[in-house]
């Protein structure tokens, strides 16, 4: 067994369930989950959806409610004036460009505001099924550590790398599986390194320059 299929086989092992953790029941709901995620955690944002969408059910609710009051609504999360602005802006092209859906190709998704590589592979992966990889900063770190990206790679070269490395047919679910390991195994701060199956294969086996 490669390096690669050992790796995959091990994060299968420690989580098989692995998915999507931002909660919604429709893609323009996943959308702004994914939108509102940015430089905030998936609970912060569950926490605050679980209201906003009993309030904004549609595209025209968010498109003719004045922007302060979207504004007040995102209020308990990071960059909550921009990502109003924007989320309300991309719904307004959704609705006059894309007939009211949210469009299903790469290039449509990366056209609405607020809307880039990341949020987009993760629309596509989740909601419309396409093999996808959406680099954040946990796949990044992770994929760093594992020696499948150098260092200075931009998220854009660890999409490439991981993309050229990892079997098409397990894009998607290797990157729910790297997010998790990211975020409840190898941490930003103090990874749970002792005892950890990937260990031979990381950069840092001892807790050493870890970020």
């Amino acid at each position: 067994m490669g390096r690669v299929e050992e790796i995959l086989s091990e994060l299968e092992k420690l989580f098989p369930d692995a998915h999507c953790e931002l909660n919604h029941t429709n893609a323009l709901e996943l959308l702004i989950a994914v939108m509102l995620s940015a430089q905030t955690t998936d609970a912060s944002v569950n926490r605050l959806t679980e209201k906003l969408y009993t309030k904004y059910r549609s595209l025209e609710d968010y498109i003719n409610v004045p922007l302060h009051r979207l504004e007040n609504d995102l209020r308990q999360i990071g960059l909550f004036k921009n990502k109003a602005k924007n989320v309300q802006a991309a719904c307004k092209a959704i609705h006059t460009t894309f007939g009211g859906r949210v469009p299903s190709s790469q290039a449509a998704l990366e056209s609405l505001p607020g809307v880039g590589r990341k949020t987009a592979n993760v629309v596509l992966s989740v909601w419309f099924g396409e093999p996808r990889i959406a680099v954040d900063t946990h796949v990044s770190r992770v994929a760093k550590r594992l020696k499948l990206a150098y260092l200075k790679d931009t998220p854009e070269k660890v999409e490439a790398k991981l993309m050229r490395k990892l079997p098409r047919d397990r894009w998607s679910k290797s990157h729910h599986q790297f997010i998790f390991f990211g975020r409840y195994h190898c941490t930003a701060r103090n990874p749970k390194c002792d005892g950890c199956p990937l260990k031979e294969h990381c950069r840092y086996p001892n807790h050493l320059n870890v970020r």
